[in-house]
């Protein structure tokens, strides 16, 4: 099949340091590589991909000092995919909701991947309002705050399995990865850490709307509890010690997460995970088997003492078993095929004057 995928550009694909999307679309693109198909990346100049790539910047908007704006930069690259769009089979795209007006001539022959929270007011009447796009979930618990769409599937991230290796003897600290915000919630992981009489490190980046978080609440803890350590972002080489290394991942969240990447990237290194239950997690963490998923404070003290009562062997199973990049390409192919057949069977029966309506697929 000839496919384009269309990533954000705040971040190469994959990233540097922090970024989930362009790292997920960068592995997806290699695997539809890797089996056969050919290949399109619409991403900034510096991605590193084995498809072909179409540069829409000259580097990650992110870390371009001269960029204020990155709808400009969007707004461009859409215009190329417009101009390329009768070259490809199935256009996907991973970049919210700007490109849903340019291309609603053509929905049938595009995918839409939502990565983001989907409860804001302001979502609902905008997806009313482009019904028909072909849309994919990340997560089922996602879906609930939705008007009724076109969803053709969920589909879980996915990692190669050799990104993250095995790590069988953990050096006994918990471990934060991701941002610091509000909703990410690293003030509970450093009082989970001090209540359970273990070190905690945390790796992760402080975004400019965070910053008065990390200054008033954060940081004054870090500085507080000589048990913690603030790492700040890492890149790939270093998350897998610092992941695998760790006893545990602390998932603290308090907010509906969409799917939460680090998870799987735990699990991927045999660590398993003490989540919050919230949004995504009880489908991604098998209480008891990759982790433990609690509903207070409290609890998520107690299952940190518990944490050795989980093999890490078995935890890596559970990764391979459900998040590989494998499986994830493979449920995206089978989404790309049924659309790409329904659009021929749609002509098909328009040729002979047959009209049922709106089509839609569903997983």
């Amino acid at each position: 099949m000839k496919i384009a995928q269309i990533a954000p550009l705040m971040e190469r694909c994959p990233p540097r340091l922090y970024g989930g999307t362009e790292r997920v679309v960068a592995y997806l693109t290699d695997e539809l590589v890797r089996r056969g198909h050919q290949v399109t990346l619409f991403a900034s100049g510096d991605s590193v991909t084995s498809a072909s790539l179409v540069p829409c910047c000259d580097q990650a908007l992110r870390l371009n000092p001269d960029v204020r704006d990155p709808v400009p930069y969007h707004v461009m690259m859409l215009d190329q995919v417009r101009r390329l769009a009768n070259e490809f089979d199935i256009l996907h795209f991973h970049i919210d909701i700007l490109h849903f007006p340019l291309i609603r001539d053509i929905a049938d022959r595009t995918l839409t991947t939502l990565h983001g929270r989907l409860d804001l007011p302001d979502l609902k009447p905008f997806y009313t309002a482009f019904a028909q796009f072909p849309l994919v979930s990340i997560s089922d618990h996602q879906r609930k705050p939705m008007p009724p769409v076109n969803w053709v599937g969920t589909v879980y991230h996915g990692l190669p399995s050799d990104l993250l290796p095995f790590r069988p003897n953990p050096e006994g600290y918990l471990a934060f990865l991701g941002r610091i915000s509000s909703e990410k919630r690293p003030d509970r992981a450093i009082q989970i850490a001090a209540a359970a009489g273990l070190p905690l490190k945390i790796a992760a980046k402080v975004d400019k709307a965070d910053q008065a978080y990390w200054e008033q609440v954060i940081g004054p803890m870090v500085a507080e509890h000589p048990n913690v350590e603030f790492i700040g972002e890492i890149n790939e080489h270093e998350k897998a010690e610092f992941l695998g290394n760790a006893s545990a991942l602390l998932f603290p969240i308090d907010w509906p997460e969409p799917f939460g990447l680090v998870m799987i990237e735990a699990m991927a290194c045999g660590t398993p995970v003490v989540a919050f239950r919230s949004g995504s997690v009880p489908e991604i963490i098998e209480d008891g088997v990759s982790g433990f998923i609690v509903e207070s404070m409290e609890e998520a003290v107690a299952a940190v003492a518990r944490i050795d009562q989980l093999p890490r062997a078995q935890v890596r199973e559970c990764f391979e078993r459900r998040f590989t990049v494998e499986r994830m390409a493979e449920n995206y192919v089978s989404i790309y095929r049924r659309l790409v057949e329904s659009r021929r069977e749609s002509r098909t029966l328009s040729r002979v004057g047959v009209n049922d309506g709106e089509f839609r697929v569903m997983a």
